[in-house]
C-alpha cells in the first residue's frame, strides 16, 4: 500500500528520537506497531518490482495478421482462449486463462475489432436510398471500380449518359429480353426539344469488395436497381440483397483464416468478465 502522510510523520519521529532504521526488502510484507496503532508496509506490489509479476492489459487490434502475431508472442499453449462474437465482427483472447484445474488471472486480453472496409461502407451507405440522377451518376462513377458486373466500361456509359441527359423528361420503364429495364425520356432543352431516346440500366449488377479493413479477399454482393419518375425527375438507387449473409460468411472465413494460424479453437461466444 501507498506510505501516508501521518505514518510517514510517525517514522521521522522515531528517527528523531533515536532509533535505528533497516533497509526493508521488496517483495515482503511488514507491519510495525507505532504507539497504539500497527502500520502495514506492502512492497509486494509491481511499483517495487523491477517488472511487474504478471501481464495485464487489453490489447486492441484492427486486423488478423495484428491478432496471430500478438498471440504467437504472449499466448500459453493450454491456457489461452478465443472466442468470437458473430454479431458484433470482434474476437477475444483470454491469454492467462484457467487451466484445467488451475485457476487464471484473466487480466492479459487481445480484442480483434474488424471494422468494414471503406469500399462496403460507400455501398451501404447508399443502399436503399434514391438519388437523383447527377448524384447517382457521381457515385458510380466514384465507386465503379468495385463493380464486378456489368464491366466497368458499362457503368461507365451509364454515369455519362446520366450526367448528359439532365433537360428531359422521364418516362416509365420497361424491361427487355436481356434484363435490362430501358427508361425513356423526352429532351427538353430548345435545341433538342422532342427528341425522344431511352436509357438501359441493368436489372442487377454485382459488386466486390472486402468487407473489411486490412482483408484481400473480396467478397461478391448483389445489387437491384431501383428508380422513381416524379413530376418527369429521375431517380435511382438501388438494394444490396442480404449484405448481412455477406459480412458473416466473411466473418467466419477471417476466423477460419485466426483459428488456423494461431492453432486454437475458437469458441463461440464471450469471456467470463473481468
Amino acid at each position: 500500500m501507498t506510505l501516508d502522510a501521518s505514518f510517514i510523520d510517525q517514522l521521522t519521529d522515531v528517527v528523531r528520537d533515536g532509533a535505528i532504521g533497516q533497509e526493508l526488502t521488496r517483495g515482503e510484507l511488514y507491519a510495525f506497531r507505532l504507539g497504539d496503532k500497527v502500520q502495514v508496509v506492502d512492497l509486494t506490489t509491481d511499483q517495487y518490482r523491477d517488472v511487474p509479476a504478471r501481464k495485464t492489459g487489453t490489447v486492441h487490434v484492427r486486423d488478423v495478421g495484428s491478432f496471430v502475431a500478438y498471440w504467437a508472442k504472449h499466448s500459453t499453449k493450454g491456457v489461452s482462449e478465443v472466442y468470437a462474437d458473430r454479431g458484433r465482427c470482434t474476437v477475444t483472447a483470454v491469454l492467462d486463462a484457467h487451466a484445467t484445474g488451475i485457476a487464471g488471472w484473466g487480466e492479459h486480453r487481445l480484442v480483434l475489432t474488424l471494422v468494414h472496409s471503406s469500399a462496403l461502407t460507400a455501398w451501404l451507405g447508399a443502399d436503399g436510398r434514391l438519388m437523383p440522377q447527377e448524384q447517382f451518376a457521381e457515385f458510380l462513377d466514384d465507386n465503379r471500380a468495385d463493380i464486378h458486373s456489368p464491366s466497368a466500361a458499362e457503368m461507365l456509359e451509364i454515369a455519362q449518359t446520366l450526367e448528359g441527359t439532365t433537360k428531359v423528361d422521364w418516362q416509365a420503364g420497361h424491361r427487355i429480353a436481356d434484363g435490362q429495364r430501358r427508361i425513356g425520356f423526352v429532351e427538353t432543352s430548345t435545341a433538342r426539344a422532342g427528341q425522344k431516346g431511352e436509357l438501359a440500366i441493368p436489372t442487377v449488377i454485382q459488386v466486390a469488395v472486402p468487407v473489411f479493413e486490412g482483408a484481400e479477399q473480396a467478397h461478391v454482393l448483389e445489387a437491384r436497381f431501383r428508380h422513381r419518375i416524379e413530376g418527369g425527375a429521375l431517380k435511382l438507387g438501388f438494394k444490396l440483397a442480404r449484405p448481412q449473409d455477406v459480412i458473416t460468411s466473411a466473418f467466419d472465413h477471417a476466423l477460419g483464416e485466426l483459428g488456423e494460424a494461431c492453432d486454437a479453437t475458437v469458441l463461440r461466444g464471450t469471456p467470463v468478465p473481468r
